[in-house]
């Protein structure tokens, strides 16, 4: 698997895409609504991704982008194979991915820095402690970031942050946490969750992270989340997730879907292990209408964007 993530124009994203999938969805491009994908490295980084768009008995417009508007380069291609060489040689890193090829400069001009915010400083403190809550859970993409800066402070009719703003203010504190994760060691404790998790899906518990709002979402749309077969779940919202990023461990919600107290215990007990089976330290007394706690829990979750 690839350290990128493909968009594609229904909105789907493929994390991780492997390099036949990589191929599939490039091959299959041309129809409605599937008439352009764009690769993002992982973790994301702004300004740098490539992109190609295709329409049924036309060209292949690849295009790529290294860092800034002034650095977007664009070829014309007549076959998909040529670019998926392309963009599979840019997702392994390889020097001079691009030789061989036709580019253009495309000068798109240099945007205009956004003006300074105008916030006191309560107000900007807690915009930049919400932002950085979020940017350490590790679940957002940072458009999806830039949306929360933007309304975070929102009341009534007074909108203080502007598009703009919020991106420029979370590709900034972004980038600092994607150069903290550079020193970063092995496995992590949020990726031996993942791990976890994993497993539990494959022996049919539906498990999923950062999960919904609040336990009242949860609880309503876990059951249509997995697989129809599922025997139980396991999940944990949002809340949970700042929880976790604050240091103060991570709550489990779980149960069975036949409303048994005995299948919820059972289930509890298969998570309780795969989770060990990880490295992970849990604390869980059996009684199924108790959360399983993961603690101690070192959050440091690698972005992905």
């Amino acid at each position: 698997m690839f350290a990128i993530t493909v968009l594609t124009e229904d909105g789907r994203r493929h994390v991780r895409a492997s390099a036949g999938r990589l191929a599939e969805l490039v091959n299959r491009l041309g129809g409605q609504d599937d008439r352009f994908l764009v690769v993002q490295r992982i973790p994301d980084l702004p300004e740098v991704f490539i992109q190609v768009w295709h329409e049924d008995g036309g060209d292949y417009v690849l295009e790529h982008r290294d860092g800034a508007p002034d650095r977007h380069f664009q070829t014309i291609l007549d076959r998909p194979v040529s670019v998926i060489t392309a963009m599979t040689r840019w997702a392994c890193l390889e020097d001079e991915w691009g030789s061989g090829l036709n580019w253009t400069s495309l000068d798109l001009g240099l945007p205009e820095p956004p003006p300074p915010l105008e916030l006191d400083e309560d107000e900007r403190e807690k915009l930049d402690a919400r932002i950085r809550e979020v940017i350490v859970g590790g679940y957002e993409t940072r458009a999806q970031l830039a949306e929360i800066a933007q309304d975070y402070l929102v009341s009534g009719n007074r909108r203080p942050v502007s598009p703009e703003q919020a991106r420029w203010l979370v590709d900034r504190m972004w980038l600092e946490r994607v150069e903290e994760q550079a020193s970063w060691k092995g496995e992590t404790d949020p990726e031996r969750l993942s791990r976890a998790f994993t497993a539990l899906e494959a022996a049919g518990i539906t498990a999923r992270e950062n999960f919904t709002c609040c336990r009242t979402c949860g609880q309503a749309e876990i059951g249509a989340a997995g697989s129809p077969d599922a025997r139980g779940h396991v999940y944990f919202h949002s809340q949970c997730t700042d929880s976790a990023a604050a240091g103060h461990g991570l709550a489990l919600l779980y149960g069975g879907f036949d409303g048994s107290s005995d299948t919820t215990a059972s289930i509890g007990r298969e998570i309780v292990a795969a989770l060990r089976e990880t490295g992970l330290s849990v604390e869980w007394n059996g009684d199924p209408r108790q959360a399983i706690t993961v603690v101690p829990l070192d959050w440091r979750k690698r972005l992905v964007g």
